[in-house]
């Protein structure tokens, strides 16, 4: 008997080929063509995008799974599901290496201008004009928001950079060995570099803000890679507009795909489209472990990788 699911955000096509192949009946949440269906699916199946609220929930009366292809669930009402008796599940784990590997290379990118050198030889600037002057990554403090897998990915990466560490977290981390400071603003203050790598959230919703960014600096360049929510971004326009910064390099925005044409515009930033696990090979891990979650819940087995708050 085939099970019905509800596609709540778009997937990747190797992804949908893969629900197919597994006999799902996949309804698009946007494109519904059976009236019936809301009441029919048991499942629900989105990327870290996906917005599954109460609204939605209730329309669901039969839902008992969320699968999300990501590992950020920040659009998902989890007290909401928990309450009707809705288990989460997401990938953590599968896409580590890779937003680690951009974040040091958007560390790179802004420290070294590699984007606005780029232009600067493509514009035939460099036979009128000598390129500025950059800043140094080997041998800079780097300081961490978050020390999770990722923030440990990335500590091990500038490590090989002989960057001084330090990083900010609930508690201290016995194993590592990096400084631990447990104000924000204190680590600002002592980093060229600081990297965010926090879960989404209320909270975390704009958790780095005026004070920390002034803790930054004139000396400092601010790394998201985390979610556009944790930073105040009218906060850190206007840092970057006055200097108040040296720079930015984000891949995470507050509207995303939608980014102020202000950020767009100035000179002192490197911007990605929200690319840090955008690779063929992690996207299809995700995918398989999102498949796993589902397959596991329809044979009633133990789900893999269920949220924090559903384990």
């Amino acid at each position: 008997m085939a099970h019905e699911i509800l596609q709540v955000s778009p997937l990747p096509p190797f992804m949908m080929k893969a629900l197919q192949e597994a006999d799902y009946i996949v309804h698009d949440h946007t494109h519904i063509k059976d009236p019936g269906a809301l009441s029919k699916v048991t499942a629900v199946v989105g990327t870290g995008a996906a917005k599954v609220d109460k609204r939605l929930l209730m329309m669901l009366p039969h839902v008992k799974l969320i699968a999300i292809c990501g590992v950020g669930y920040d659009g998902v009402d989890v007290a909401e599901a928990i309450d009707r008796g809705i288990t989460v599940t997401h990938t953590p784990g599968v896409f580590t290496d890779d937003v680690a590997d951009l974040a040091m290379g958007l560390v790179l990118s802004i420290g070294r201008r590699i984007p606005q050198a780029d232009k600067f030889v493509r514009n035939g600037d460099w036979v009128d004009d000598d390129f500025a002057l950059m800043h140094k990554v080997s041998g800079a403090r780097l300081g961490i928001v978050g020390m999770g897998r990722i923030g440990r990915a990335i500590a091990k990466r500038a490590a090989a950079f002989d960057m001084r560490i330090a990083y900010t977290s609930r508690f201290a981390k016995a194993d590592l060995p990096y400084t631990f400071l447990k104000s924000l603003s204190d680590l600002a203050a002592q980093v060229e570099y600081l990297v965010v790598a926090v879960p989404g959230g209320d909270d975390t919703k704009n958790l780095i803000g005026a004070s920390v960014l002034q803790a930054l600096g004139t000396k400092g360049f601010l790394i998201n890679i985390a979610r556009g929510s944790v930073v105040d971004q009218p906060v850190l326009v206007q840092a970057l507009k006055n200097k108040l910064i040296s720079g930015a390099a984000l891949d995470v925005f507050a509207d995303e795909p939608v980014v102020d044409p202000e950020l767009r515009r100035l000179p002192n930033v490197v911007l990605t489209p929200h690319i840090a696990s955008a690779t063929v090979e992690t996207r299809q891990a995700m995918a398989a472990l999102t498949l796993d979650n589902l397959q596991a819940f329809f044979e009633e087995r133990a789900l893999p990788t269920p949220v924090p708050e559903c384990q």
